[in-house]
């Protein structure tokens, strides 16, 4: 079953207890058996009772003032594996039905494959910049609908398939999915009785998400001079006019006309999530706000200095310096907790600190970066605090050089991040398909996509006939310095990309099998291999700013890389003393600091030359017993020496530095005189079993 490579291992399993990997097995041995079992249910459009069956987990939600309201909570339901491998077959034929049907609308975002909250955020962006060029007004009102998952009515949603023509089959395996399915509470204290469920969708199954984009794809409708797009259950509406006033009239009107369709849905719209923005450019910065609020439900709602959208904070100027600055206030939070799990010398190992770094605080810190590009002033405080995170990873002092601190750690500047997180974004862009892609759609038709589709509420024709001061730039146009024009929020996107597109007629169109299939398209294979190797480009481009944009002091000479160094894998403490003297700031005598330039350099156990890196480990006389009993086959530790690649050779320095207290703290671990005699035998030489854990090539 191909869908089974997809399901996610570590999901909990359902009232059977029986995990992923059990059918991943039963796959692998023989794959005729889950086609056997499903096969027919598939045919036949029905779901057993024994699959309906499901556990409830109950989960405050974050952030509420009370939880003395059912509402404050949300159930995360537990179905059984074999029923989760079921629902994504019949999502993927579903999907696949509903696009051909036009069932799903162009502006729906979320929950979908290859769909973010980027390509929501940069749609809304740039439709109003685009609307703002004409010195139009522009106004957008956020809404979310309430408990939309359990709204979703059965009799409902099969009416729409119908009307959709979907194959009766799936029509029907869906009304069977949602009728008469059972479910037990978990909690402390729970009878652990099941009670009946027919109504709503159950959130945590994988098809459920797209049973409410289906069920709510007819609150959609054209706006003139407008938008109007969703991502799940977040809606924004976006309207211009010659004055804001008159937006807030034509907003409470869009509002009454779709609260009109989402009761015929049986859905409405939760009064105290919404939110209104008056967009204003950077040339009326030192005009009058308006004030004009919004009537809804007899509540009126003042425009606010700042909206929170699917995790974005936009201002009506759209300054980064919000988003940011709140998104290192999380990230700050969130490395206090975990620095607690590695104190200096000791806890985890670096390359799990690394990781650490990389896939949790890297991305609680540049979301949104996609985006918005902050100033020289935030990406300072950004990189501030990242340098911190640099030196938890590595152990190294705070007199280390920040372009050496950043090659040891393996983690790139802040603004290097930022840029290749930019570069990744847009190629994902241009390269997606414009018929499921909203910001796609809104390419300039001169771009070289393989599809000429464009969205019709674009609004392209606004600037037509402008004067040249108000056109903005086309998007193969370089940013004039000072910026007396700027690019579209899309065309700036796609001129991220050109440096990367040379060899290339046409931009690849990735996930091209999610619609329909065309004669003329190049096949799926090579384009799925030219879009890897565009992103490896947009990798290597990174490298090579790395190493000229920050140049390191001329005795550091490692490369670059993104991955954690071999050595990483040691204990943190040893892995800490060979960090610091790769970098030239350790304890060794000839790494002094800043409070004592003028210190001894010479070596303090053999006095004949100074305490480099290169002296300590390869020729000091006083070390010469425990190196020629634990670091035989280690002659050079230059960037280009087979040691910092070799697992046998790193466990051996991993021992000498153990037994010799090689870049220790002098008062800590003070030097002792070498032995009469070699403690060890020197024929053969044997090494003792390291002393410092190492995780192998694979794992690092």
């Amino acid at each position: 079953m191909a869908k089974s490579k997809f399901v996610t291992p570590t999901s909990a399993p359902g009232p059977d207890g029986i995990p992923y990997s059990t059918w991943k097995q039963v796959n692998k041995i023989n794959p005729l058996i889950l086609l056997h079992i499903l096969a027919p249910l598939v045919l036949l459009g029905y779901d057993p009772a024994s699959l309906k069956s499901s556990n409830g987990v109950v989960l405050d939600k974050p952030g509420k003032p009370s939880y003395e309201s059912p509402s404050s909570f949300r159930i995360i339901v537990l179905i059984r594996t074999i029923s989760k491998i079921l629902e994504r077959i019949i999502a993927a034929r579903l999907l696949a039905a509903a696009r051909l049907r036009k069932l799903l609308h162009p502006n729906q975002c979320g929950s979908l494959p290859r769909l973010s909250t980027f390509d929501a955020c940069l749609t809304l962006t740039n439709d109003v910049k685009t609307l703002q060029r004409p010195r139009l007004k522009v106004s957008s009102l956020f809404l979310d609908i309430k408990a939309g998952f359990d709204n979703v009515n059965n009799n409902t949603l099969a009416r729409i398939l119908r009307e959709g023509r979907i194959p009766p089959y799936l029509v029907s395996w869906v009304s069977s999915f949602l009728g008469e399915r059972s479910c037990t509470l978990v909690f402390q204290g729970a009878p652990g009785t099941p009670a009946t469920v027919n109504v709503g969708a159950p959130q945590g199954s994988p098809i459920s998400p797209l049973f409410f984009l289906l069920y709510i794809a007819p609150l959609h409708f054209g706006i003139p001079r407008g938008l109007m797009i969703s991502y799940v259950d977040d809606f924004a509406l976006t309207v211009a006019s010659l004055s804001y006033r008159g937006n807030i009239r034509r907003l409470q009107d869009l509002f009454d006309t779709l609260e009109r369709k989402a009761s015929l849905l049986g859905v409405s719209f939760s009064v105290a999530k919404t939110e209104l923005i008056h967009w204003r450019t950077p040339s009326q910065r030192h005009s009058r706000k308006c004030v004009s609020p919004i009537q809804i439900r007899g509540e009126l709602f003042h425009p606010g200095n700042s909206v929170r959208w699917l995790g974005y904070w936009f201002t009506p100027a759209f300054d980064p310096a919000t988003q940011f600055s709140r998104r290192l206030a999380l990230a700050q939070g969130a490395f206090a907790l975990i620095r607690r799990l590695s104190p200096p010398g000791a806890g985890l190992l670096p390359s799990l600190c690394h990781r650490l770094a990389t896939s949790l605080i890297a991305r609680i810190l540049l979301y949104g970066a996609d985006l918005f590009t902050p100033s020289v002033g935030t990406t300072t405080r950004l990189d501030t605090f990242w340098r911190n995170v640099q030196r938890w990873t590595t152990n190294c002092f705070s007199a280390t050089p920040t372009g050496i601190l950043s090659l040891e750690s393996c983690l790139p500047p802040i603004s290097l991040l930022i840029t290749h997180r930019q570069r990744l974004a847009a190629l994902r862009v241009v390269c997606s398909p414009p018929r499921l892609n909203p910001a796609t759609a809104r390419l300039h038709p001169s771009f070289p996509s393989l599809s000429v589709h464009r969205a019709p509420d674009s609004s392209p024709a606004l600037t037509r006939g402008l004067s040249s001061v108000y056109l903005p730039l086309h998007w193969k146009t370089p940013r004039p310095v000072p910026p007396l024009r700027n690019h579209l929020p899309v065309d700036a996107v796609a001129h991220r990309t050109i440096p990367f597109t040379f060899g290339l007629s046409r931009m690849p169109m990735i996930n091209s099998r999610l619609v329909c299939p065309t004669p003329t398209l190049p096949p799926q294979s090579l384009m799925d291999s030219t879009y890897s190797a565009l992103k490896k480009r947009v990798r290597e481009a990174l490298t090579k700013e790395w190493a000229s944009l920050f140049p390191t002091p001329g005795y550091y000479l490692h490369p670059p890389t993104l991955h954690p160094r071999p050595f990483m894998g040691l204990s943190k403490f040893v892995a800490g003393r060979i960090h610091q003297m790769r970098a030239g700031k350790s304890y060794l005598a000839a790494h002094p600091t800043w409070r004592s330039p003028d210190a001894d350099t010479s070596c303090p156990r053999c006095g004949l030359e100074p305490e480099t890196f290169e002296h300590a480990i390869l020729s000091c006389p006083s070390r010469q017993h425990s190196r020629s009993c634990l670091l035989y086959g280690v002659t050079d530790v230059g960037p280009e020496a087979p040691l910092w690649s070799s697992l046998p050779l790193l466990k051996r320095l991993a021992t000498f530095i153990g037994v010799t207290s090689t870049g220790f703290p002098p008062t800590m671990f003070p030097p002792t005189t070498p032995p009469s005699s070699p403690p060890f035998s020197l024929s053969p030489p044997r090494v003792p079993p390291p002393v410092f854990r190492v995780f192998s090539l694979a794992e690092v």
